[in-house]
């Protein structure tokens, strides 16, 4: 057997497999890292949200215990803004725009029409069908209504809010 050669032809291809991955992943990759990014930091306002829904309807002096529409817009305004924070800053980072301010806004819009799939969902399990137990709560809103909403969210924040190029240094 004789050694394997490398023609000139080989050379891109290896000089590819050789370099370390960019700081800025192309194709579907980018995607899938975005959708992952994405992924994590909605797992992180989802236990604020759901933490606090709670806490706000069942915790300690049950502070909004017959107000679950109530409890649930306080709960989501507050992930909302941990929310943004870890996407402008981490999942979106290279697609962020230099207004801060324009990007909070719309992405406060953005997350109005989702926290309205959420509260309409909790709304029809809670008045309409009468389902009015912790559980029935928490899944209507926190478990239909996030499933519903992140996907429109996700087209939002890519399509209006984070529509920059590079990140601004």
């Amino acid at each position: 057997m004789t050694p394997a050669t490398t023609t000139d032809q080989d050379a891109p291809r290896a000089a590819a497999r050789d370099r370390a991955p960019s700081s800025r992943p192309a194709g579907w990759y980018a995607i899938v890292l975005e959708l992952v990014r994405f992924g994590s930091v909605g797992a992180l306002a989802f236990v604020v949200d759901v933490g606090l829904f709670n806490l706000l309807r069942y915790g300690p002096g049950e502070v909004l215990g017959d107000k679950p529409l109530t409890a649930k817009i306080i709960s989501v305004a507050v992930s909302t803004v941990v929310a943004w924070l870890g996407n402008r800053y981490w999942t979106f980072t290279a697609r962020r725009t230099e207004s801060r301010t324009r990007e909070l806004v719309l992405y406060g819009l953005v997350n109005v029409v989702g926290m309205l799939v959420a509260v309409a969902c909790l709304w029809v399990s809670h008045y309409l069908l009468g389902l009015t137990s912790a559980l029935a709560d928490n899944v209507s809103a926190n478990v239909v209504g996030l499933v519903l909403a992140s996907g429109l969210r996700y087209l939002g924040y890519r399509r209006w809010v984070f529509t920059g190029g590079a990140a601004p240094r």
